[in-house]
């Protein structure tokens, strides 16, 4: 019953990335208004995208470092599951790309929300709502494919002597996922249980 359940989860996070990419489209179909407004809104866009070009940089070097640190640790002294690392980049990557999404389709939505509040507030508050579930919907999708993948790759591919998935997660980039009211991706409790490898496929 369980391996049926979990499968609702990688269903739900394409569901979800589906929904934003439903809502992102239906905002940008909605016009940014006057001449004076379209310029105002690009100038907030080539600042905001300029921020976050310098914001990734320094993130960038502090994560390398990090993934460096993490390298040596569980490869060169075996202090640490050699999966980790790994597990640690696709977090960043999914992390970083759900802020960069976010921020697009924010500096979009700005002059089209402004705009739609001229002629209507519902209809402001409609593209408003819309354009900032994006945000909200890009990080469950993207944070649940993530998790999913590993799931699969561990519990079905891996060996059981191979792989600890708690300490995979306990390491796994945390700052985009939200469980149980935790930032931390250890609260995260696939099936009730940590370990997931005694049913492994391989060893069938």
């Amino acid at each position: 019953m369980e391996t049926y359940l979990f499968w609702i989860v990688p269903i739900a996070s394409l569901l979800a990335l589906a929904l934003a990419w439903y809502f992102y489209k239906q905002m940008m179909l909605e016009s940014e208004g006057t001449p004076t407004m379209e310029k105002i809104a690009l100038y907030v866009r080539q600042g905001a995208m300029s921020y976050l070009k310098q914001q990734y940089k320094v993130v960038g070097w502090v994560f390398l470092g990090l993934v460096l640190l993490f390298s040596i640790m569980a490869y060169g002294f075996n202090l640490q599951n050699p999966w980790v690392p790994v597990a640690f980049l696709t977090g960043g990557f999914f992390s970083g790309l759900s802020g960069f999404l976010g921020m697009k389709t924010a500096t979009y939505a700005s002059a089209r929300t402004a705009n739609a509040a001229r002629n209507s507030l519902n209809k402001g508050l409609r593209v408003a709502f819309r354009s900032g579930a994006v945000m909200g919907l890009v990080v469950v999708g993207l944070g649940l494919l993530d998790i999913s993948f590993w799931y699969i790759l561990l519990d079905y591919c891996i060996p059981a002597d191979a792989m600890n998935f708690r300490q995979i997660m306990c390491h796994h980039n945390h700052h985009a996922y939200l469980w149980h009211g935790s930032q931390h991706a250890s609260a995260f409790r696939p099936c009730g249980r940590w370990n997931l490898y005694q049913s492994s496929r391989c060893r069938r």
